[in-house]
């Protein structure tokens, strides 16, 4: 059992008490047969069992109550069976007597343990709700709803990310996958986010914002110098601003996926004609540039941004996870429904086992077609 799912058991304290029947139906069981056997069969030893059990699910307190019952089920089964002043019987005393301790200090040790990193999880977890912050679920005319998915079980974040900015009168997205991944990809992640709020408001064209976002990756590798090709850092990213009043979207990519336009029943791919180099490559083939295409987003239309971590998704039998084919029976659901049933979907689909991170975002313009 995983470690996630063993302490989610143990905070359940009504689940506790029923299991903790277990151990002392063993003991009882044990004492029982052990007398119903001939003298030379033996069963105490057995006992060390109990008390081992209950330490899966258990605390220090419970877990020490039940290898002393199990101590004084051994002495009982020696008073039964007449060998209770025996040196065998006497050392497997003993011997029960050292394995409970034992049980008792690790399941000491393990609650520190596990306090110590349910700390730092809540301390992770802050730090990303500050880096990660959700979008608004409302932008002018925009419904926003995010979904992230760690591929580490115990990970909160990893190299995708996704902001929303408001202007006077447009919404401005981001979404992006970092090259690499733990701290690095973290950090990286956090610089590109950093910039994207602080020049996204502004009402700069989005090439201007693009180039800005390239400059600040260069900018940040260059100057501790660590430009060099095994320390290359880049993101791919797609940018988007949707106007309040015009039907249309305006997006930049950078190397990254093609988002997906859900409308009537039917999926479309928004390849761009202009796709760019990944932000922080911006300057290999010369000055950057970044030029925008622009698609119908009429009311009524949801658009699906997604990094590579879902459409790289695999199954049992290698085969990558059809998005396009599934995301059409979504349509006409609202965004946070769309990225519940993909959430769920994905899951299914790869049996709960990401290989990569994944991000996605769901914005749906309002109003009627």
């Amino acid at each position: 059992m995983a470690f996630r799912e063993l302490r989610a058991l143990r905070d359940r304290r009504d689940l506790t008490r029923y299991l903790v029947l277990i151990p002392l139906a063993l003991i009882c069981a044990i004492c029982v047969v052990d007398s119903l056997f001939p003298p030379e069969v033996h069963l105490g030893p057995l006992l060390v069992a109990a008390p081992t059990f209950t330490a899966a699910f258990a605390g220090p307190l419970v877990t020490g109550v039940i290898a002393a019952l199990a101590v004084v089920a051994q002495v009982v089964i020696g008073i039964i069976s007449g060998d209770a002043t025996s040196r065998n019987h006497q050392v497997q005393i003993a011997a029960l007597i050292i394995v409970g301790i034992l049980v008792v200090i690790f399941t000491v040790v393990r609650d520190r343990i596990e306090r110590r990193l349910a700390t730092t999880r809540s301390v992770a977890a802050v730090a990303q709700r500050v880096l990660l912050r959700p979008p608004p679920a409302r932008s002018g005319p925009l419904e926003i709803a995010s979904l992230y998915l760690a591929a580490e079980e115990e990970a909160e974040m990893g190299g995708d990310l996704y902001a929303a900015a408001r202007t006077d009168d447009s919404t401005r997205l981001l979404i992006g996958d970092v090259r690499g991944k733990g701290l690095p990809a973290y950090g990286h992640a956090a610089l590109l986010l950093g910039a994207f709020r602080a020049a996204a408001h502004r009402k700069a064209p989005l090439p201007a914002l693009a180039t800005h976002l390239d400059g600040a990756i260069r900018w940040d590798a260059v100057q501790w110098g660590s430009d060099t090709p095994d320390e290359e850092v880049f993101v791919t990213a797609t940018l988007l601003d949707i106007p309040d009043r015009t039907p249309q979207v305006h997006t930049i990519t950078c190397g990254h996926p093609s988002p997906l336009l859900l409308r009537d029943g039917e999926v479309r791919t928004l390849d761009a004609r202009h796709v760019a180099l990944p932000i922080g490559l911006g300057g290999l083939g010369g000055p950057a540039s970044f030029r925008v295409d622009t698609f119908p987003f009429a009311p009524g239309d949801l658009l699906l941004l997604f990094t590579d971590g879902v459409t790289e998704a695999r199954n049992a039998e290698g085969t990558f996870y059809p998005l396009t084919e599934r995301a059409a029976a979504w349509s006409g659901h609202g965004p946070r429904d769309v990225l519940r049933l993909l959430h769920a979907d994905l899951l299914r689909y790869t049996s709960g086992r990401l290989a990569d991170d994944a991000a996605a975002l769901a914005i749906r313009r309002g109003g009627t077609p």
